[in-house]
């Protein structure tokens, strides 16, 4: 073909043929309702770079089962967005780029999110790395405080305060209610808004190494007393027991005094409720001490794709600080410590929480996180539901870390 052009053009027009044909079209997947940030840096990037990001919104539920189907037809896309909890397992099973060499070069590589790095590597090799950054945080109404006649302006620091502060803003009456969970089989929720009871006091579900269930401690007896406590003195709603995540937001009607969410929700009270008076402040653990869930997505690229320079320069862009400012300005948190300030400037105040928490946040690394705590047929998700609403607190902790240690056990 190029003799053939040689043959038929100038060397001029053979020089433009040649830039245009070096661009690259990156094929990138992503969840649905991966939200404005990253489609807006998307849109930032295409506009100002030859190569280009050809980007494919697959159903989330679907996302990690078709990634699967179409590595083993040679059908998938050059990069994906993937929930940092599914990175293990992929780079165990051989099927995505060790970006170890090129991720260590960068210079700001160490103050990369924490977190998501730990999820991106696998036997000590990086297989993937921050792209969207999540952290939950407890927030509070503050017009319904100052109703109740509390400090609006006074976060509660431990967890009696919480169900202190809940009880009296249960009294206002009517359909207004103290504290609120997704506690019907929601594991993702759970994990993501109540294990940080349990981290924050120094204990876990997993034993370091994943091999081992560590579900029953006195830690996560007494967050479980915490909660069932609340939902016994009628200060939750009763819808909470059936909730399977899809009433996650109910903080944003405006009547639940109390609620853990996602920093994310920062950004959609504030343009989507505006109306809505609000504090956060950092998830208290069972003696105080605060924690958070670290999620959000990992960006990976396609083991044996061509086109990973281009992957890699696009990258790069996210995490530029025009990149990394468009992210903000759409809600999400920066995945770069180091400037992260910068970013943030002149974003609400309230973002600043969510990025406190990244320091204190934990994620489980486990190549089973599914089967153990997103499925809601899990060990996880029927053991919170069990615990908190059922009669057997007991039967609820031996069946959960059995099951639990047998998944694990089946894994090995």
């Amino acid at each position: 073909m190029i003799k053939r052009l040689l043959a038929a053009t100038s060397i001029a027009t053979l020089c433009l043929f040649s830039a245009a044909s070096a661009a690259e079209n990156v094929e990138m997947w992503v969840r649905t309702g991966i939200g404005d940030a990253f489609k807006k840096v998307v849109e930032a990037y295409n506009s100002g770079h030859e190569n280009k990001v050809v980007m494919t919104e697959v159903p989330f539920s679907e996302l990690v089962q078709k990634y699967a189907t179409a590595i083993a037809g040679g059908q998938a896309p050059d990069a994906l967005s993937m929930d940092l909890i599914y990175n293990p397992a992929f780079a165990a099973a051989g099927q995505l780029e060790d970006l170890t060499d090129w991720a260590k070069s960068l210079p700001y590589f160490n103050s990369l999110s924490p977190s998501h790095v730990r999820l991106g590597t696998y036997q000590d090799r990086i297989f993937g790395l921050p792209l969207s950054v999540e952290t939950s945080v407890f927030a509070w109404n503050k017009d319904l405080y100052k109703k109740a006649g509390l400090d609006p302006e006074k976060a509660p620091a431990n967890w009696d305060e919480i169900t202190a502060n809940a009880e009296k803003i249960r009294a206002l009456g009517d359909d207004t209610y103290g504290f609120y969970f997704s506690g019907g089989g929601c594991g993702g929720c759970m994990i993501f808004t109540f294990t940080p009871l349990v981290w924050g006091a120094g204990t876990d579900i997993l034993s370091a190494d994943s091999k081992t269930a560590t579900l029953d401690t006195p830690q996560m007896r007494k967050a479980v007393d915490i909660y069932r406590n609340m939902v016994k003195k009628d200060l939750v709603p009763a819808g909470a027991a059936s909730d399977n995540g899809a009433n996650f937001l109910t903080f944003t009607n405006g009547k639940i005094g109390q609620q853990s969410l996602g920093a994310f929700a920062i950004g959609t009270l504030v343009t989507e409720h505006p109306d809505i008076n609000f504090g956060v402040t950092l998830i208290p653990g069972v003696d105080g001490k605060p924690s958070s869930f670290a999620g959000g997505d990992n960006f990976v690229i396609t083991k044996g794709t061509k086109k990973i320079d281009a992957v890699k320069e696009f990258l790069e862009y996210v995490y530029s600080m025009d990149g990394q400012k468009i992210m903000a300005k759409y809600g999400s948190l920066p995945t770069r410590g180091d400037i992260a300030d910068k970013v943030l400037e002149g974003l609400d105040p309230r973002m600043q929480v969510g990025l406190k928490a990244i320091g204190v946040a934990k994620t489980p690394y486990t190549l089973q996180f599914n089967d153990l705590i997103n499925s809601a047929n899990g060990p996880w998700a029927s053991f919170t539901n069990a615990a908190i609403f059922g009669d057997d607190v007991d039967g609820a902790f031996s069946s959960a870390q059995s099951e639990m240690q047998s998944i694990i056990d089946s894994g090995q």
